[in-house]
């Protein structure tokens, strides 16, 4: 062991031996040290081999890529037109893009107004800190440039393949005045390469400034203090700070500047018309904005680092309700009516049919409201058929008559009317109600309601004189009558007559039994239903069946728009026309978009028309209508002896009151009730037509010539006037009761009025309704008609002689 220990201290403690030790080490070290430099040299030709293969690659792509670019963006712009000078400057400053609505002769009734609001500004009224600040931060190449910075363009499409960096979409100023005035929002290549080729067209024909002003002028802001949304630099420093363009500070100038960028973020205000609780998006993004005019040198250090800490809060103008504005029953009509019209060509474009519209409320809704969008913003001119001096004094009419509707009870009694042309639907004017600032729903066309007894001559006689099923003086029983459900019907004033009525009578006097017996043996022949349906009448289908159904009793209602279009079918020789307000709708280039289509439809025969109308006028000479023509001749004796025709109406409870009347021209329809369906005085159904009668004399003082005061309707060539027995109504005949024989050939006759050839003979039962007991009751009381004896004339002296003439007068 020690000799071993001794050998080693020998060997360590020897100098060769040390030296080759240290020999060995070193070349130890030097092997790895070349094997180390040996990878990576080799690491490194490997990966530069592997990169000039790359570049060469990417450079050959590229170059391919280049060509294929080229090649596809000139594929992209083809077709697409580029205006000449004369459009594009047409398109870039067309700024007036309101829409307006006009009267009958073209004079003006309002301009719609947009959910926009846009002051437009000449350059010398913006200040040159507002342009400075947005070209800084949305363009700073802007006075460089030719309208693209292909530089931009490519950073852009890297971020948009990559989703990394910025998303500013390399858009120059003129880029984005582009796709505001000449483009849509469609996002695609196709867009990118239009905006860009007309970029490039409008940096060729318009100055730096006017395109910088324009820009301005079109831009969308954000918000104002009422949270009216706002366009336009104008409307921004009036809308946020108070002041004009030209008179902002920097702060300020930075502030709007910043806005078009994301403007409903960086508003102070909301929709509502208030204040944001947290403003620091736009106020931050007002800081950027004045680092950009610094890193520009549009202002110095001094400025911006002002600028930057100042309280631009306190400059924010207080935030205030929105205005509401008093457009009126017609500005609100006539605007909706434009958008129902115009709703087709969207839904239709996306394949989107009228009945999956009627179907879905969500889908009407997301039409009509695109609809009033386009119309707000398109510069659209809506001629409607709204006569200027005839609506005029209809609103006037109900501002100087409408007091006689109140009934000291505190509420008021609402109203609603439609002036219509029979022959063509034309509508003249209406009346929406007593103060559109207080009552804004329209009752003339949006309200609902029980037509009470104006359901009558539309739904039950005239389709039963249609079928051939009654005449003019065909008889309905006005025995006591009770429903399926056992309660009773009733006249307006009693349980019935115990006789039986003539179809003119009941109609004149409005009496409810004879017309429910004549509607249920009129569901035996014909569903009534395809009559309303001709008429676009939209009652639920369920309520056709009812046994009220002719009284009014309808849950759902008709709007007054719907009654005068069914009474101007009769006037009209039973033609309906759809009652329109729009004639023609034209876009701001002048051509036309929609323009109304006349689609008559025959509803009712034209004999059953005069024959109706033949019949009401009694309602209006002798009947329930009276106090409405005695009316008129305190007016106008020449109006109240046009040839007048119509209906009232009384629904369940008095909740409801109606007159419809028509000349052979025009038809004047009057409702009246609560809002909420309240009973009213049983007296009130007069008031209503004095009422009526009011309004149609103002109008017809400023306009008399609609009226048709020297026109009468006459029986169609068609009617069959049959004579018949006036008892019964049908045909004189030989008739068996209880065992008694009854000749009708020798009673007293009438002449009644059929709309068919199909007139019968009488018989034991020779009206609609009644029970057996009924008729045996009439017939008892019948007392058989005989002509008394014709006398002989005396026999003719025959002539004397001249010798018998003297001897006589010897």
């Amino acid at each position: 062991m020690d000799d071993l220990n001794e050998s080693n201290h020998l060997e360590n403690n020897d100098p060769t031996n040390q030296t080759r030790t240290d020999y060995l080490q070193e070349e130890k070290a030097h092997k790895e040290k070349n094997k180390f430099f040996f990878s990576v040299n080799v690491i490194y030709r490997v990966l530069k081999s592997i990169i000039i293969v790359l570049f060469i690659g990417l450079l050959a792509l590229g170059m391919f890529g280049l060509g294929a670019g080229v090649g596809y963006f000139g594929s992209l712009v083809k077709t697409v037109e580029v205006p000449d000078k004369k459009d594009l400057e047409k398109q870039i400053h067309d700024l007036d893009q309101q829409s307006r609505m006009t009267y009958a002769d073209g004079s003006l009734i309002s301009v719609i107004q947009s959910d926009l609001v846009r002051t437009k500004v000449i350059g010398k009224s913006i200040s040159p800190l507002i342009k400075n600040a947005l070209v800084a931060t949305e363009d700073e190449n802007f006075y460089e440039h030719q309208g693209i910075v292909p530089k931009a363009i490519a950073r852009a499409t890297l971020s948009d393949i990559l989703g990394v960096g910025s998303t500013s979409g390399g858009s120059t100023i003129t880029q984005q005045l582009v796709k505001q005035q000449l483009l849509t929002n469609e996002t695609s290549y196709k867009r990118k390469a239009s905006e860009m080729l007309l970029a490039l067209k409008t940096e060729e024909t318009f100055s730096k400034e006017d395109i910088l002003v324009t820009y301005l002028n079109v831009s969308p802001f954000g918000r104002n203090n009422h949270g009216e949304n706002i366009a336009g630099i104008e409307e921004a420093a009036q809308g946020v700070f108070g002041v004009s363009a030209k008179d902002v500070s920097l702060p300020q100038a930075a502030f709007l500047a910043g806005l078009p960028q994301s403007p409903i973020e960086y508003t102070p205000y909301t929709n509502e018309g208030t204040m944001k609780e947290d403003v620091e998006a736009g106020l931050n993004r007002k800081n950027d904005v004045l680092y950009n005019m610094y890193r520009k040198k549009f202002i110095s250090k001094e400025e911006y680092d002002k600028a930057k800490e100042y309280d631009l809060k306190k400059d924010f103008i207080p935030a205030s309700p929105k205005e509401i504005y008093n457009t009126g029953f017609l500005y609100n009509y006539i605007y909706d009516e434009a958008a129902r019209v115009l709703m087709p060509t969207y839904y239709e474009a996306d394949g989107i049919t009228e009945e999956e519209i009627n179907d879905s409320e969500q889908l009407y809704l997301k039409y009509f409201e695109k609809a009033k969008t386009d119309i707000s913003r398109n510069g659209y001119t809506i001629h409607s058929t709204i006569d200027k001096d005839i609506h005029n004094a209809m609103q006037e009419a109900v501002d100087q008559y409408g007091y006689v509707l109140d009934d000291g009870r505190g509420q008021t009694i609402e109203t609603g009317s439609v002036l219509m042309d029979n022959k063509s639907g034309r509508i003249y004017g209406f009346i929406g109600g007593r103060n559109y600032s207080e009552n804004q729903n329209n009752h003339a066309f949006q309200t609902r309601r029980s037509p009470g007894s104006t359901m009558k001559p539309i739904l039950a006689y005239a389709p039963a004189i249609d079928v051939g099923l009654i005449g003019s003086e065909s008889r309905l029983s006005d025995y006591p009558l009770k429903y399926h459900s056992g309660q009773e019907v009733k006249n307006y004033s009693d349980k019935g007559s115990n006789s039986f009525k003539t179809t003119r009578d009941a109609l004149k006097w409005s009496l409810n039994i004879p017309v429910v017996n004549l509607y249920n043996q009129l569901l035996e022949e014909t569903d009534p239903k395809i009559y309303f349906d001709k008429m676009n009448i939209g009652l639920n289908p369920d309520e056709y069946y009812r046994e009220s159904i002719p009284l009014g009793g309808t849950d759902h209602g008709l709007t007054v728009l719907e009654e005068t279009e069914a009474y101007a079918t009769l006037a009209n020789k039973g033609i309906y026309n759809a009652g329109y307000s729009i004639d023609k709708i034209v876009n701001n280039d002048g051509e036309t978009i929609f323009e109304h289509e006349k689609n008559p439809v025959e509803v009712f025969k034209p004999a059953t028309a005069s024959i109706m109308n033949d019949m009401m006028r009694d309602v209006l000479k002798s009947g329930t209508g009276q106090e409405a023509r005695n009316t008129l001749y305190n007016h106008s004796a020449t109006l109240a002896n046009a040839d007048w025709v119509g209906k009232t109406g009384t629904s369940e409870n008095q909740e409801d009151y109606w007159f419809t009347a028509s000349t052979p021209t025009i038809t004047l329809s009057s409702w009246i009730g609560y809002d909420e369906p309240t009973e009213m005085y049983k007296t009130w159904n007069k008031q209503n037509m004095i009422y009526w009668a009011d309004v149609t004399n103002y109008v017809y003082q400023r306009h008399p010539d609609i009226f048709g005061v020297d026109q009468k309707f006459s029986l169609d060539s068609s009617v069959k006037k049959e004579k018949v027995a006036e008892f019964t109504g049908e045909k004189p005949g030989i008739v068996q009761v209880d065992g008694r024989r009854i000749d009708l050939k020798g009673s007293k006759e009438t002449t009644n009025l059929y709309a068919t050839d199909e007139v019968p003979y009488s018989q034991f039962r020779f009206g609609i309704g009644g029970t057996d007991s009924n008729y045996q009751d009439a017939w008892r009381s019948f007392t058989p008609y005989t002509r008394p004896p014709e006398k002989k004339p005396a026999p003719k002296e025959k002539p004397k002689t001249k010798k018998e003439t003297k001897k006589k007068k010897s």
